[in-house]
């Protein structure tokens, strides 16, 4: 069984929010996840939220991350570091 770490799309049509899941890859998208371990929020300022120590946990565990997570990670990296 592969473990991603991906987005899952929530919201209305237009005025979308994302939760940060660990799914199994066979999964789709916005079906079951194994554990939810943050939010994205591309409306609005500041809109990420993310369990760090969780997705290291995963990841640890062999848990791959999907490009467009890898790009938001970065981010939170980037501005932790300022």
């Amino acid at each position: 069984m592969a473990v991603h770490i991906r987005l899952s799309r929530h919201g209305s049509k237009k005025r979308p929010y994302y939760r940060v899941v660990v799914a199994d890859q066979r999964c789709a998208r916005d079906g079951r996840f194994i554990e939810r371990v943050g939010t994205f929020d591309p409306n609005q300022e500041g809109g990420l939220s993310l369990d760090v120590a969780r997705i290291t946990y995963w990841k640890s565990q062999g848990a791959e991350t999907s490009p467009t997570l890898e790009k938001l990670l970065k981010t939170v990296v980037a501005a932790a570091a300022k």
